[in-house]
């Protein structure tokens, strides 16, 4: 899957290089520990069409982080169920493509003495207090299904700040 992601600071890569950024990150401070999450979110527009922005982020735990974003419109979208599901496929097959990449990268670094402190999880943008309170458990079961850790709000950062940003 060859998507392209956009910079905080406007330029587009691959992610092979959102993985060699990342890393690049956590090399400044090995010893910290660094949560990496992928989260989608939406706007529906008013025809219909659906405006998706998926975001991987880095967070060095209590100092600081980088993040990366892309943008995809897709189909008519009538109700937020069908919406939110999207935004949860997308967020996944994001992270299937990237973290097999990330987690190479990583182990280079590892068998040339680097060793990381790192989890990864996926961000969806759904929590018990508003309409999406009705989704949570079948999208947490989606993101599990797909053997990956899922974080709903108000711990949902990448989704629900960051990817909110740009949707």
């Amino acid at each position: 899957m060859d998507l392209k992601f956009n910079t905080s600071y406007g330029l587009q890569v691959d992610l092979a290089s959102v993985a060699d950024e990342i890393v690049a990150f956590m090399e400044k401070k090995p010893k910290a520990s660094y949560r990496v999450t992928i989260g989608s979110d939406s706007e529906l527009l008013e025809d219909k069409m659906a405006d998706f922005v998926t975001a991987v982020v880095v967070h060095r735990i209590g100092n600081g982080g980088r993040y990366f974003w892309r943008r995809v419109k897709l189909g008519k979208f009538y109700n937020l169920h069908d919406r939110i599901v999207q935004e949860v496929m997308l967020s996944i097959d994001a992270s299937s493509a990237f973290l097999n990449v990330l987690k190479t990268k990583i182990q280079a670094k590892a068998e040339g003495g680097e060793n990381f402190n790192w989890s990864f999880e996926i961000h969806v943008d759904v929590g018990e207090n508003g309409p999406t309170k009705t989704l949570i458990q079948e999208v947490v079961g989606m993101v599990r299904a797909h053997n990956f850790e899922p974080k709903t709000k108000p711990e949902s950062y990448a989704a629900s700040n960051v990817a909110d940003i740009y949707a």
